[in-house]
């Protein structure tokens, strides 16, 4: 597929992203590689993963995409800068995007963001945040129970509704006027969320932020493809798993085809 979007994760949470891109984009070609054999990254050491992300992203030079999404907020906040750096074609985080979308509205003023304990501990988001608008009140909280509860198809159980109030209690009582969304499985929350938060906390996903910003950047580049050109998925994952295909139809508004098995060059 030379000419695609490239888009990779540890795993199939990046899928939301490739989903937000075929809707925004739906004349896009997009190679999507998903590390399956060494999810997840947030648990490994930041030198781990720059290493892993950069196995990744030559994996999809190889494939000869015009761009590349890294749809996973721990190898954005360890490795963006380091790919940026060593490739030659627009590289693209799912953090910027997500912090830009958070600070749209002028009157956020505090501000909550939730993600696994890898992307927590970065303090990347905070980081970010802080660094765009002096005076925000940021209260960010690992949330390491969402994805496996998301993976389970649990978003209909009343346990992850427990769950999700136990872990934005502090933040409601914290009086956040937004929420940050800072992993890619999360927008798969958003119908529970809206039962849970008050009606006043905007939510901001950072699947959706990314294919905005992709969008434009392509546009600013020339490089956008126009809609009647392609609109094919090619997915590559390092292990292929039963539950692939089960996760792919819920992450994806539609099968992806045949799933090839990757391999990475370290």
């Amino acid at each position: 597929m030379t000419g695609a979007l490239g888009i990779f994760d540890s795993g199939v949470g990046g899928l939301t992203v490739v989903r937000a891109v075929q809707e925004l984009l739906p004349g896009e070609d997009i190679v999507y590689l998903g590390d399956t054999a060494r999810v997840p990254y947030g648990s490994k050491s930041p030198e781990t993963i720059r290493k892993f992300a950069d196995e990744d992203a030559g994996f999809l030079i190889s494939r000869g995409v015009k761009a590349i999404v890294v749809a996973c907020n721990t190898a954005t906040a360890h490795a963006l800068p380091d790919l940026r750096s060593r490739y030659g074609v627009p590289v693209i985080g799912v953090i910027e995007p997500g912090v830009e979308a958070a600070l749209a509205d002028p009157s956020a003023e505090r501000i909550g963001v939730i993600a696994t304990r890898g992307t927590i501990r970065s303090h990347a988001y905070q980081h970010a945040l802080a660094q765009k608008k002096t005076g925000l009140m940021i209260y960010a909280e690992a949330t390491p129970l969402l994805v496996p509860l998301i993976e389970e198809d649990w978003l209909d159980k009343a346990a992850t509704e427990l769950v999700l109030r136990d872990y934005l209690e502090p933040l409601v009582e914290k009086g956040i006027d937004t929420l940050l969304l800072a992993c890619t499985h999360y927008p798969l929350l958003v119908p529970v969320l809206r039962g849970v938060l008050p009606e006043d906390v905007r939510l901001v996903d950072s699947a959706t932020t990314c294919a905005e910003h992709l969008k434009r950047e392509l546009g600013r580049l020339g490089l956008l493809r126009s809609a009647a050109d392609g609109g094919g998925l090619e997915v590559h994952l390092t292990d292929l798993s039963e539950e692939f295909e089960t996760l792919a139809r819920r992450f994806l508004t539609k099968a992806p085809g045949r799933v090839r098995r990757a391999v990475l060059e370290s």
